[in-house]
């Protein structure tokens, strides 16, 4: 599973991470562009405000499945912190229980919104949905935050495995993109 694992974030960390940033960088130089082109010049493209909104977003939702292996995602850890630290062995065996929680409503959730998307991706194509400057389809960039749906629950997947494995006392999943070495930093 760590060999598994190992492949799964040099793709994030190799790959998807620079794609991500490429579309952001560029569609936030288009943005800065198209504020020059209507302030100095009085004129703008047409798409560019749809290409800017629906482009941004991709490259953000491309980002979820990293932020989520990294553990850099917003979440509150206070309780699961306290739980370990003051309340001894059982503390850290509940905290580790509701990470597994976690993950599986986590998975749960992508799930359930590849699932369901799905069928607005079949009908975004049917009905040939476009932006609002007509100039884009919509259903290429529901694919992509559908696909980044999946990606975050892939990590989930590594995250629940991971937890499941610590609750149970055995060496979870070794993250070689971490320098930190505690167990609630490996993934």
């Amino acid at each position: 599973m760590n060999k598994l694992y190992g492949w799964w974030r040099t793709f994030q960390e190799s790959f998807l991470q620079y794609v991500s940033a490429l579309i952001l960088v560029g569609l936030t130089l288009l943005a800065v562009l198209e504020v020059i082109r209507r302030y100095v010049f009085g004129v703008s493209f047409e798409w560019q405000q749809d290409a800017v909104t629906f482009g941004i977003l991709a490259g953000v939702f491309l980002f979820f499945g990293i932020t989520q292996s990294r553990r850099a995602h917003l979440r509150v850890t206070l309780f699961l912190g306290l739980l370990r630290e003051k309340c001894g062995r059982w503390g850290g065996i509940l905290a580790s229980i509701l990470e597994i929680l976690g993950a599986v409503v986590g998975i749960a959730f992508c799930a359930w919104l590849v699932w369901r998307g799905i069928d607005v991706v079949q009908l975004l194509l049917l009905q040939q949905r476009k932006t609002e400057s007509l100039y884009f389809l919509i259903w290429p960039f529901f694919v992509v935050f559908l696909t980044s749906m999946a990606f975050l629950a892939v990590s989930f997947v590594f995250q629940l495995y991971h937890e499941v494995c610590t609750l149970f006392g055995k060496e979870g999943l070794v993250d070689k993109y971490n320098v930190e070495s505690d167990s609630e930093s490996l993934l």
